[in-house]
């Protein structure tokens, strides 16, 4: 019965390397230092749930190989985490029929207004699209026979929903962290938490930020994921706290 989450992209809204950007970490030769934008696979029972659907979506299935999704969950509607919703189409005629996207009320609206053609039923369309059901999230559910908890939160004046399926939790794009949610997020395997940068911004977790919520949350392992490119993997992962380093694309964590 284990769950395996797969971190498909690791990076900030803008990707590393940044367009027209030659610092050290958009030059770098490291491959963990390329980072595509931020989504995740929950995997479990034979089934896939896609959490978000970033701009290189295609590409990021390609390079973890997955084969099939089951049914989406929206973390917010930014655009770094929405605008690979298209390319779900091919996951459609794969399953035979819509998948259930799964979000809160804000989150369902904007997706419904920014891509109303996957959400309705137009016989007459001229091409291939996506077949989506929205589903709204204001608690714990079941899905395929697991219990799917999603983790409210705040990113900047944004209501974000995390996801703990099992032992693993994914938490992306956060600053804050409410009480109630952080009972939610109580013995963890993994824990996957925002940490965009060493200097302070307003809607994210900067690096010591998100180490003391680390270590308030005390998942016996955490990745630090949507990261810019003031931190290069290698050097920020030897000065990390034991059980936390940084995510990259492609890490795949198990739990049971």
């Amino acid at each position: 019965m284990s769950v395996r989450l797969t971190i498909l992209g690791s990076g900030t809204s803008h990707g590393i390397p940044m367009i027209a950007c030659t610092c050290e970490v958009c030059a770098s030769t490291d491959p963990r230092d390329h980072r595509t934008r931020t989504s995740a696979v929950f995997s479990y029972d034979g089934h896939n749930l896609l959490v978000d659907t970033a701009p290189e979506l295609r590409l990021q299935c390609l390079a973890c190989d997955v084969r099939r999704v089951d049914a989406l969950f929206y973390t917010h509607a930014h655009a770094d985490h929405i605008v690979g919703l298209d390319d779900v189409r091919i996951f459609n005629q794969m399953q035979g029929g819509p998948l259930n996207v799964y979000a809160n009320e804000s989150t369902l609206k904007r997706l419904q207004a920014m891509f109303r053609y996957a959400f309705v039923d137009e016989p007459d369309y001229p091409s291939a699209k996506p077949q989506l059901r929205p589903v709204l999230l204001d608690g714990p559910i079941e899905l395929f026979s697991r219990a799917i908890v999603p983790i409210p939160y705040l990113h900047g004046p944004t209501e974000v929903l995390g996801l703990r399926v099992g032992g693993a939790a994914y938490c992306p794009d956060c600053n804050h962290i409410p009480e109630s949610s952080l009972e939610l997020l109580k013995d963890l395997d993994v824990l996957v938490l925002d940490a965009l940068r060493r200097r302070p911004h307003p809607t994210h977790f900067n690096l010591e930020q998100a180490v003391v919520m680390a270590r308030r949350i005390g998942a016996r392992r955490t990745y630090f994921t949507h990261i810019a490119h003031e931190l290069g993997h290698a050097a920020t992962n030897a000065e990390l706290p034991d059980g936390m380093e940084l995510a990259y694309d492609g890490l795949v964590c198990e739990t049971d």
